[in-house]
């Protein structure tokens, strides 16, 4: 088992971490007042409703800032956080390198219960950023969750398509299906299943993601609240905008008509739609290339690796 960091965190001063807080609270509330506002109204939101029931993190979790792995709190207002889970008290030192105490991450007790989660995202990240990223899906594995469908697999029924089912098949059956994310693919209809060129799996996750996928990059959102508190509410909060973006291109590159709901459809059936795709996916794995290599050095400070070796790939 590596041994503990020994290097203290550094305590925020209250002005400082309540500013960092409310910005942070005033940044999801962007999504989060919205969602709640459609909760109260019974409203269902053909895109972004994907964020919470998709995703486990609840309204609740979400609106906590944490200061993360390496900062802690100074003064009588952060003792609050002792009620949290996985908070502390803990010797921290101020900017000036002047011990004082603070309320921060317990790390002894996040390892205790999460070592194993840690080094298991982190394998993953690892693996993925270490691969090139692939451009020539172009969004296919929400048609191949419609394509000739059978009994009990028509999703979002409420949602029309914009080519109908036939037309939806066919642009299937004209194109090269190329997923390897598990967690689209396990969502294909069983007619679609052969067509893929891949099979993906849990066991072959870490051989098959890569940095390009629309999937995987949404899925940082994922791994940032699995590592929290340890991740910095900046970096979650930074990680939730990115998969709201990703999830926008997702549905409209999908089958669906979603322009009732205001949103105009990337036709990647034709040349001109493709080109809109793979532009936008470019864009989207730089962003997450950048968000990987930071949740990397969370788990990399957590675990007090330094990348050389990975546990479990």
């Amino acid at each position: 088992m590596p041994p503990l960091l020994d290097t203290r965190p550094t305590a925020l001063a209250v002005d400082e971490w309540r500013a960092r807080e409310a910005a942070y609270q005033r940044r999801m509330d962007s999504w989060l007042e919205p969602h709640r506002q459609r909760r109260r109204d019974g409203v269902a939101h053909p895109v972004l409703d994907f964020l919470f029931t998709y995703y486990s993190e609840t309204p609740g979790r979400l609106r906590r800032w944490h200061p993360g792995l390496g900062t802690a709190l100074a003064g009588t207002a952060a003792r609050e956080r002792l009620d949290w889970p996985m908070y502390a008290e803990v010797a921290a030192t101020t900017p000036d390198g002047d011990p004082v105490p603070a309320v921060g991450l317990d790390r002894p007790a996040f390892l205790a219960k999460r070592r194993d989660a840690a080094a298991w995202i982190e394998g993953l990240l690892a693996a993925t950023a270490g691969r090139p990223a692939q451009f020539g899906c172009f969004g296919l594995h929400e048609w191949a969750m419609l394509y000739r469908p059978g009994a009990g697999e028509v999703r979002h029924e409420q949602l029309p398509l914009r080519l109908g089912q036939d037309g939806t098949d066919a642009v299937v059956e004209q194109h090269r299906v190329q997923c390897s994310h598990i967690d689209a693919f396990r969502f294909f209809t069983q007619a679609a299943r052969p067509r893929n060129t891949l099979t993906p799996t849990r066991e072959t996750q870490p051989q098959l993601e890569q940095p390009g996928c629309l999937h995987a990059t949404m899925d940082l959102y994922k791994w940032a609240y699995k590592l929290s508190p340890a991740v910095p509410g900046e970096l979650l909060a930074d990680c939730f905008a990115l998969a709201s973006d990703v999830r926008e291109l997702d549905m409209r590159a999908s089958p669906y008509d979603l322009s009732a709901a205001g949103y105009e459809p990337v036709a990647i059936e034709t040349p001109a739609g493709k080109a809109q795709y793979v532009a936008a996916q470019r864009g989207f794995a730089t962003r997450g290339g950048d968000l990987r290599q930071r949740l990397l050095t969370v788990c990399r400070d957590l675990l007090g690796t330094d990348g050389a070796s990975t546990v479990g790939w």
